[in-house]
């Protein structure tokens, strides 16, 4: 296509993975362009925050004058609306943690405004001949109920009181069924998630790093010396850190030689130097894939252990599965796991590191990726030309 595709990522940041993509599609023409309503700990860069809780203290009711302005930009300046999070624009009534600290009444009519117009921009967006794209990418349609009826291991088994429960999971199938109806390509960025979603859906890798960015300076030999490992969970119950805390404590009571890291509440910069100087990742045992941590860590040649369930991986492409380069892992075998790594497999670790890295480069590269975007978003604006010359 001769004009350029406007593209717009929104409305969050979660992981930097709308960020990365975005940037990968501008290096490829496009005018991409990332919006992110609020900006989390995490701080990943984006072109574009709509509100600083730090210095405005009516955040909130900014944030939704420029929800609407978003909306009006998104039908005036793009041709593309791509979607994270499994999230729209418009605001959705199930309540969130930043919403706790506001009086009841408020929450209350902030839930009635809520409900009248949740999702309402996609028929919105699709009515003026907007393609539409959403990326689903964990909790934001994951759901309690399927995830302990259908996996012995899961996330929904270790979860505080609440993290699930009937309203939300009966909430993400109304908005799966939404997303479903007027969004052109649906894309999964866990293999879990695929279980619950509509056939269409395709898997996509994560996008969120720029490879010429993170580098391996050299692929440490770890077999004579001290292991680090690190843990960097964003939630502990839904990592499973308690299987590796108790993992961790049997070890040290083994005359074995090892150093344990736990990385929270760091910014992605801040966080990145401990990364650098680790040998090892205990990623997460419940989820079933591994996050964006984890080709972080991949890319810098790290190995990683996590939990794989094989059941997943039918969404996932069959050469992707046999290049996968993670240490498998569940909480009932996470303590023998890091013994035989630390011990008789630790020579084993520096070929795990090198193919951690091919194995980024070709699966998680991001102009790849965007390059695989662009032929979709071409095509579905070509689809929406075609429909609109026979009208």
């Amino acid at each position: 296509m001769s004009k350029i595709i406007r593209v717009l990522h929104c409305p969050t940041g979660t992981g930097g993975n709308p960020q990365g993509l975005s940037r990968a599609e501008k290096l490829l023409g496009l005018a991409s362009w990332t919006v992110v309503f609020l900006q989390n700990y995490f701080q990943y860069p984006t072109d574009e925050i709509l509100v600083d809780q730090t210095t405005n203290k009516f955040s909130r009711l900014y944030l939704e004058i420029q929800r609407w302005r978003l909306l009006y930009r998104a039908l005036k300046d793009f041709d593309i609306i791509h979607f994270n999070f499994g999230t729209s624009i418009l605001p959705q009534s199930l309540l969130d943690n930043s919403q706790a600290k506001y009086p009841n009444v408020i929450k209350y009519i902030y839930q009635i405004y809520a409900r009248l117009v949740e999702l309402k921009d996609l028929q919105l967006l699709k009515f003026f001949n907007k393609g539409l794209v959403v990326t689903f990418q964990g909790d934001d349609v994951r759901q309690g109920d399927f995830c302990r009826n259908h996996f012995p291991i899961t996330i929904a088994n270790e979860v505080e009181v609440g993290y699930y429960s009937d309203e939300s999971d009966k909430f993400k199938r109304w908005k799966i069924i939404q997303f479903d109806k007027y969004a052109d390509r649906l894309f999964s960025l866990n293999p879990d998630l695929m279980h619950i979603l509509p056939e269409r859906t395709q898997f996509l890798p994560y996008s969120h790093i720029d490879l010429n960015d993170w580098k391996t300076i050299h692929f440490r030999d770890v077999s004579v010396r001290t292991i680090n490992i690190i843990h960097a969970p964003t939630h502990r119950q839904a990592k499973g850190s308690r299987f590796i805390f108790e993992a961790i404590d049997r070890l040290k009571l083994e005359d074995i030689n090892f150093n344990f890291t736990v990385v929270e509440g760091l910014s992605n910069i801040e966080a990145r130097k401990l990364y650098s100087e680790s040998d090892l990742l205990i990623d997460q045992l419940l989820a079933g894939w591994y996050g964006g941590l984890a080709v972080e860590l991949m890319a810098l040649g790290k190995p990683v252990i996590c939990y794989i369930r094989d059941e997943d991986l039918k969404f996932i492409p069959e050469e992707m599965q046999k290049d996968l380069p993670i240490i498998k892992a569940t909480p009932e075998t996470i303590f023998s796991v890091l013994e035989y790594y630390l011990t008789l497999g630790r020579s084993e670790l520096k070929n795990i590191s090198k193919r951690s890295r091919l194995y980024v480069e070709k699966w998680h590269d991001p102009q790849k990726i965007a390059f695989r975007m662009k032929q979709e978003y071409e095509m579905i604006l070509q689809t929406k030309k075609l429909q609109s010359d026979k009208n």
